[in-house]
């Protein structure tokens, strides 16, 4: 993931720590936790202007306290995904499509991607997700239903999942393996 150093930025805190928002002029480029894996270099960021009014950053803070407060299961906000590659795009859009209190395994979500063998692939751009929470990588779940691979750390990952009622199984078309 290529991200510029033009982008707009603000921190926020949630009831699972700090988080940094970045932003374009018209829509959202990422949001992680402060300890996150995969985050953008540091030296990166502190070239990113500061600007807690920045519409689109003001309204992702908003609607991230109303998701944490539970008054919201969708995030309506303007994404932009392009700075990864394209099949990174592609496995972040998939993500957008698994609504809250649901979940999918890797390999579905590889299935559903026309990528059945490209499983660790898949979960590599999962894991380089640049919207945590917002485009929803933490409803991605190991072949069985364990949590797994989560770069905000699993104790997250289980507080976003419980936080959204999701049932801790896996929704597929074809039978897992023994």
């Amino acid at each position: 993931m290529k991200l510029p150093a033009t982008l707009i930025r603000t921190d926020i805190d949630t009831p699972l720590g700090p988080m940094r928002l970045a932003a374009t002029d018209h829509a959202l480029a990422g949001a992680w936790f402060h300890d996150q894996r995969h985050a953008p270099d540091p030296a990166l960021m502190t070239l990113w202007r500061p600007d807690p009014h920045h519409t689109v950053l003001r309204e992702a803070a908003a609607q991230l306290v109303d998701y944490f407060a539970g008054r919201r299961r969708v995030f309506e906000l303007p994404l932009d995904l392009s700075f990864g590659t394209p099949f990174q795009i592609a496995v972040w859009r998939a993500l957008c499509g698994i609504t809250a209190g649901r979940t999918l395994s890797y390999g579905a979500l590889a299935q559903g991607l026309q990528a059945a063998s490209a499983v660790r692939a898949v979960g590599a751009a999962v894991g380089r997700n640049p919207l945590s929470v917002i485009v929803p990588c933490h409803r991605v779940l190991g072949a069985r239903g364990e949590l797994t691979g989560y770069a905000g750390g699993l104790a997250r990952k289980q507080a976003l999942l419980q936080l959204e009622s999701a049932e801790l199984s896996i929704p597929t078309s074809t039978p897992l393996p023994a």
